[in-house]
């Protein structure tokens, strides 16, 4: 008797499949939600593919700056092609199962690109600061070896980690309910799921959070804090209102992205909530990728007039 009950918990805990319920509650706006979705996604895809295309291709746009802006827009599409594809043959196929083995890889490369995008970010700002605070050796400093180390480094930094990350959840045993309440493989509806004690898993993910997402915000925070001293020591305003505006587009795209993860990550388990949390997701998996090149082009002189040699030229 004892036998069959492990056996049958062992049949359990090794499920293959589960099921990610993602917007099921809304099931008359299945179609609308389908095109909003859609429609997102071509945004995502062209505007950064225009952004990535005039930083590698137009002469006036060689610089560190805008180099970083490159990787960042080819980040962005990487980052929402983890999670949108997947929505959009849910809503399509109404079929919204999902293996383990794509489950754990949606989270890993879901993880792996939040820690770029972390660090990366602060890389940005340290251009920034590199150029505000120090401009007679921002060439020196900021040359083009040292650009590319700093974008591999980036890129590969959380791979290691989050691969490890992902195979302990993965390694909990999914007793009862197979149901994701959520729109893609995320950790904390993940770890909802899981049977037992998942105390020491949950340190570990506050461990990487901080880590990831804390380190980095906390280098941007001080990057920024010698930025705006040295910018109200500049003797004209109109010098004031050039260094800030080369500023104010990575600081939305920050705040839109670290205010929502850290929110997300760094709350109490008590105060997590289905909503609250894919409302949360909603902001670095999709509104930031979506919003970044219409933050960088419309409020940069020399994006737009790249934009516009381009298309004069075609």
């Amino acid at each position: 008797m004892q036998s069959n009950k492990i056996k049958a918990e062992d049949n359990v805990s090794t499920a293959v499949n589960f099921v990610l319920l993602g917007f099921s509650g809304l099931p008359k706006l299945q179609g609308l939600l389908f095109g909003l979705f859609f429609v997102t996604y071509m945004i995502i895809l062209i505007g950064n593919s225009l952004v990535v295309i005039i930083t590698r291709l137009d002469t006036m746009l060689q610089k560190p700056m805008y180099f970083f802006l490159g990787n960042f827009s080819s980040l962005e599409i990487c980052y929402a092609s983890v999670t949108l594809p997947r929505i959009l043959w849910n809503i399509w196929t109404q079929d919204r199962s999902i293996s383990r083995l794509a489950c754990a890889t949606q989270m890993c490369f879901f993880l792996m690109l939040a820690a770029t995008e972390c660090f990366l970010l602060a890389v940005m700002s340290y251009d920034r600061y590199v150029a505000i605070c120090n401009p007679l050796h921002y060439p020196l400093v900021m040359n083009h070896n040292f650009c590319v180390q700093l974008a591999i480094g980036s890129w590969t930094i959380g791979i290691p980690v989050q691969i490890g990350q992902t195979c302990q959840i993965f390694s909990l045993r999914f007793c009862g309910s197979n149901q994701i309440n959520h729109f893609f493989c995320d950790i904390p509806p993940i770890l909802k799921l899981a049977h037992g004690d998942t105390w020491a898993h949950e340190i570990s993910v506050y461990v990487v959070a901080m880590l990831f997402v804390t380190i980095p915000f906390m280098l941007i925070v001080a990057s920024y804090s010698k930025i705006i001293s040295t910018i109200l020591k500049l003797p004209t305003a109109s010098g004031r209102a050039k260094a800030f505006s080369t500023c104010s587009s990575h600081i939305i795209v920050v705040v839109l992205f670290f205010g929502s993860a850290i929110i997300t990550y760094l709350r109490p388990k008590s105060n997590h909530s289905p909503g609250t949390d894919k409302l949360l997701s909603l902001f670095y998996t999709i509104v930031t990728p979506m919003f970044n090149p219409m933050i960088y082009t419309l409020r940069n002189k020399d994006v737009i007039t790249a934009l516009r040699r381009l298309f004069l030229r075609k």
